[in-house]
């Protein structure tokens, strides 16, 4: 059986490559800016010889969480699909210097493991280029009862839905939470994905989700609504379930029946990089409650830790930032 964790993250496994590049850079491989494109292998090593000076660890948004948690000096423990190749042995490497317990050994076989290519232009903006690789080959073999183990939260991502086997990996996480006292948590990703799988997210939701993350246009589209009080009324009726929406710069919100917290942001006058404050939020909340703090301290510590990572390249805050939080 894995070791105890207090929380356990289950996403597409993805090494994030970052580079600085310029506008023509973008004009030149043909990439629109501010977009997320997929590519294929050959694209992706063609694209990888174009990039000067990079940047490489580990990523991807539940995987950015788990380790902005472990940074806060929380237990953690990952499952996620990479290929025993360089790329791989980067996540892993990487992963398991934060403390994290990774629960998946690498594969012998299969695709190479994936890649986001992150192009960040003068302006801060994120362009990415992508190859899924690897990741898409998570098995619900390797979700079990004993790689789950006994894990306080688990933190489901919603691209899961997007590889073959991901809906029945988030049925059998959700089997799971009958046999322990644990939560379960859902990211919604990002709009167009809950748009792909609206009625699977519904379902599982309704099954054994307790915690569900997202942004504004997430929660809206989850919800069918157009307006954030209709969101907040359809949010609100789940009385059951806790909802934390993050608003860019006006804050989050969150939402527990007819409880609803507004926490304002964070001003910052040095903005570099905004991709992971979602994720990175999501970590400082989720810490919060591993602590056993209220939902206005989980969210003040969250908006907090998205304040800090916006201010540098990369969707990780490190154990030094971290620690200048007085909880």
């Amino acid at each position: 059986m894995s070791q105890k964790v207090q929380l356990l993250g289950i996403s597409n496994a993805i090494v994030d490559i970052l580079a600085q590049v310029s506008d023509e850079f973008l004009e030149e491989i043909g990439a629109q800016p501010g977009s997320m494109m997929l590519i294929d292998e050959l694209g992706a090593s063609d694209l990888y010889k174009k990039m000067s000076v990079k940047k490489e660890m580990s990523g991807g948004s539940v995987a950015n969480t788990v380790a902005c948690f472990a940074n806060f000096g929380g237990k953690a423990g990952y499952i996620g699909q990479v290929k025993n190749d360089s790329l791989g042995t980067i996540f892993i490497d990487d992963m398991l210097s934060l403390g994290v317990d990774i629960r998946l050994a690498p594969a012998e076989d299969g695709s190479p493991t994936a890649r986001s290519h992150v192009l960040i232009t003068e302006d801060g903006q994120r362009t990415m280029q992508t190859y899924l690789g690897a990741c898409t080959e998570l098995s619900a073999l390797d979700v079990n009862q004993d790689s789950i183990g006994e894990s306080e939260i688990i933190l489901l991502e919603g691209y899961l839905w997007d590889i073959k086997d991901g809906k029945d990996i988030a049925e059998e996480t959700v089997k799971s939470k009958h046999k322990s006292q644990g939560k379960i948590a859902l990211s919604l990703s990002d709009a167009f994905c809950v748009e792909r799988h609206h009625q699977d997210f519904k379902n599982i939701i309704s099954q054994g989700i307790d915690i569900v993350f997202g942004n504004e246009d997430e929660a809206m589209a989850l919800t069918e609504t157009n307006s954030e009080k209709e969101m907040i009324a359809k949010a609100s009726s789940h009385t059951q379930i806790l909802f934390v929406i993050t608003q860019g710069d006006k804050g989050s919100l969150i939402i527990k029946g007819n409880d609803i917290i507004k926490q304002e942001a964070i001003v910052t006058n040095n903005v570099i990089d905004t991709t992971g404050a979602g994720d990175t939020y999501t970590a400082g909340f989720l810490y919060g409650i591993s602590q056993n703090k209220s939902l206005q301290e989980c969210a003040q510590l969250g908006s907090w830790a998205a304040s800090k990572v916006i201010q540098q390249v990369g969707a990780r805050i490190d154990k030094t930032t971290t620690q200048e939080y007085k909880m």
